[in-house]
């Protein structure tokens, strides 16, 4: 007991200094209920005060709450006069360009963002209003700025918010410019954070400069050059923003690309930070587009899309059976390799690139058609940077609904120019008689089934992550489907990556990088004969089950 008792006065004196420094009055009157709380709030008041969030290579991201293990106005504070001194040490010059979304204490974070940039003689740019973060990315290339922040939490819960960072070309390089940071920057800005004194003594300067909407027509222009001017525009499109912040430029981007006006999900079109129609704001989790569907089939749309709440992720639901009365969301990688494809068809050469956990089929169509192909660890941060500039990058994609299609546009994955894409080639092909699924058909034909799905297991304790991968490494499968496992890539220490492949089937085990979850990414390669692609889905489907209860079992799931 004594010990307890030692632990909760240790813990009451670090939220006691916290509270001496926090600038937020409504952030120090939550502390201080909490220690009001005491003894019985002593668990939530030690998860509060764990550890700092760290600052890793997607930035922060955490709960909204007091205390340095949450995102408050103190964290934020530190962090921006962390990557403040940071920029200048590395002599950095221009601008810092800040972007946010329509989530809560958003608009807040990017003005103190800019505060303490202006504080400390850097000029500060502030997006006009909420907007994607495409558009911030895309701003960071076109205004010349040496780095950019997007508060942003993504498709994370209400409670989350977050705090992404991008490098210019100065500090960035070719490859880097406009995209988001990766290893040693987030090293080295995680230490100039930490080495942040008292924030009283932080100097905050003047808002910085609020930029005008010409810079979101610029973005909306530059969007809708990447398809071409002359192709088909007859395509009936249903569209949801899930209560994010693109769908003014989405409906913009479409309408000056010559498309009709989408239809937009009436109750989900607005910003709204509680997202209140959906019980996790992400386009992949069950129940997410019930409405989507429900407006494509009262208006007979061809084809929805939905943007997730920040949209740079871009999903896609066709429809399917006989009587083209159902719907069915395309899996990540199947809309990577109708863009990739639909590029090729366009005739544009280059580099296209996807990630470790991503479908194969994109490497065949590559080797087929002699174009350059690489792939990343996951995130974007890698694909834009794929190749080590040995061939200009041209396309990249990652199954998590991530794609990028014009990469001198924005260097980052971006939902609004998928969708533009997407249209062009759904529209394109309805003038042909032809949908969507129709073009996965012949793919699946010339290149044979390559079925993709995931094991994914959410977690309360961490350590159940870090037990499964021990128990993979430590007993990892001979076989899979009766045919032995002829290859097996352990990533560590550079990635927590686990590689399984056979002749035909390929498993790769990781843990999540933004939730407690472990991942298994599974797929197995089918061939189609006679041309029977049904068939060949069918034993690629149930193939792909078996496998997931062999890895299942492995994993001690």
């Amino acid at each position: 007991m004594a010990a307890d008792t030692t632990d909760i006065d240790d813990i009451r004196e670090q939220a006691r200094r916290w509270l001496a420094d926090d600038p937020d009055p409504a952030s120090r009157d939550e502390l201080t209920a909490v220690l009001d709380g005491l003894p019985s709030s002593a668990p939530e008041l030690a998860d509060r005060f764990a550890g700092p969030l760290t600052f890793g290579t997607a930035g922060l991201r955490g709960p909204l709450r007091a205390g340095p293990n949450g995102m408050n106005l103190a964290v934020v504070t530190q962090a921006a006069a962390g990557l403040v001194g940071w920029l200048a040490a590395q002599g950095g010059t221009g601008p810092l360009v800040i972007g946010y979304d329509a989530r809560h204490g958003s608009r807040q974070f990017a003005e103190r963002t800019a505060q303490v940039a202006t504080g400390a003689g850097r000029p500060a740019l502030l997006l006009p209003r909420p907007l994607p973060t495409p558009v911030l990315a895309y701003a960071v290339r076109q205004l010349g700025a040496v780095a950019g922040v997007m508060v942003t939490a993504s498709h994370n819960p209400p409670q989350d918010n977050g705090y992404k960072v991008y490098l210019g070309a100065e500090l960035g390089g070719e490859l880097g410019a406009g995209a988001q940071i990766v290893p040693p920057a987030d090293a080295g800005i995680e230490a100039a954070i930490r080495a942040v004194g008292p924030l009283t003594q932080v100097p905050l300067g003047r808002p910085g400069e609020v930029l005008g909407d010409d810079l979101v027509a610029a973005y909306v222009e530059r969007a809708t050059a990447v398809i071409d001017p002359d192709g088909p525009r007859d395509l009936s499109v249903a569209y949801t923003p899930l209560h994010g912040v693109g769908a003014a430029v989405l409906t913009a981007a479409f309408v000056r690309a010559g498309f009709p006006i989408p239809g937009v999900v009436p109750d989900q079109a607005e910003p709204d930070p509680e997202f209140p129609t959906v019980s996790f704001p992400n386009p992949e989790e069950p129940g997410a587009v019930d409405r989507l569907i429900a407006l494509a089939d009262a208006t007979g749309a061809d084809l929805a899309i939905a943007n997730d709440p920040d949209a740079d992720r871009c999903a896609v639901v066709v429809r399917e059976g006989e009587d083209g009365q159902g719907w069915r969301m395309l899996r990540g990688d199947e809309v990577g390799v109708l863009l990739a494809d639909h590029l090729m068809r366009r005739g544009v050469t280059g580099l296209y690139a996807t990630t470790i956990v991503s479908s194969s089929l994109l490497r065949a169509m590559c080797a087929a058609r002699g174009l350059p192909y690489d792939e990343t660890l996951t995130g974007f941060k890698w694909i834009v940077r794929a190749g080590g500039g040995s061939a200009p990058l041209v396309f990249g994609y990652e199954e998590a609904l991530g794609y990028c299609v014009a990469p001198e546009h924005v260097r980052d994955k971006d939902g609004i120019t998928a969708a533009l894409t997407v249209a062009e080639l759904a529209a394109g092909l309805k003038a042909q008689g032809r949908t969507l699924t129709d073009r996965l058909d012949e793919l699946a034909a010339e290149f044979g089934v390559h079925h993709t799905d995931q094991l994914s297991a959410r977690v309360d304790d961490l350590r159940e992550i870090a037990d499964a991968m021990a128990r993979i490494r430590a007993a990892t499968p001979t076989t899979l489907l009766g045919q032995p496992v002829d290859s097996v890539r352990d990533l560590l220490p550079e990635a927590d990556v686990v590689i399984l492949r056979t002749a035909r089937a390929r498993v790769v085990i990781r843990p999540s990088g933004t939730e407690p979850k472990l991942k298994a990414y599974l797929e197995v390669v089918e061939p189609v004969v006679d041309g029977d692609v049904p068939t060949a889905r069918r034993r690629a489907a149930q193939a792909v089950a078996a496998v997931r209860g062999e890895i299942a079992t492995a994993l001690g799931l």
